[in-house]
């Protein structure tokens, strides 16, 4: 049973995560599903449209409308898969790699920025030292 000091650093850290998660995807010029989709991809390589909707926790039409809206602004490709010829895998375009990074660059950009300007020294060190706290209880 967490201590009532354990649960209010959590609910002070579930809100300020929040808060920074909102305003980092601020940053964002693609929509955030069309970015988790090609961020999916980027990690696992091609993949069927059934597996990314399993991958994103979304219905497979759904994710066949995303990847069609992917596929008109020529991020995303689509090939024949290579053991079954019923389905077909989507991977990213050079386009679309491009497009992720430029986004990931925006998140980190914005964010380091922040960081520079609104935090001492002192300050940076200890978000330094949380970021492997935050890490090993993401991975809990």
């Amino acid at each position: 049973m967490p201590t009532t000091e354990a649960a209010a650093i959590a609910a002070e850290l579930r809100t300020a995560m929040g808060k920074l998660t909102r305003r980092v995807k601020h940053e964002d010029r693609i929509p955030l599903g069309q970015v988790a989709v090609l961020g999916a991809l980027d990690r696992n390589g091609a993949m069927t449209t059934s597996d990314l909707a399993a991958d994103q926790r979304v219905r497979p039409q759904s994710m066949a409308r995303a990847v069609g809206l992917l596929m008109e602004q020529d991020l995303v490709t689509r090939r024949a898969h290579p053991t079954d010829g019923r389905k077909s895998l989507v991977e990213l375009s050079d386009a679309g790699r491009d497009a992720l990074e430029a986004e990931r660059g925006r998140r980190v950009g914005w964010l380091a920025q922040a960081i520079a300007s609104e935090l001492t020294d002192e300050e940076q060190e200890l978000l330094a030292r949380s970021a492997t706290l935050l890490e090993r209880l993401a991975t809990r």
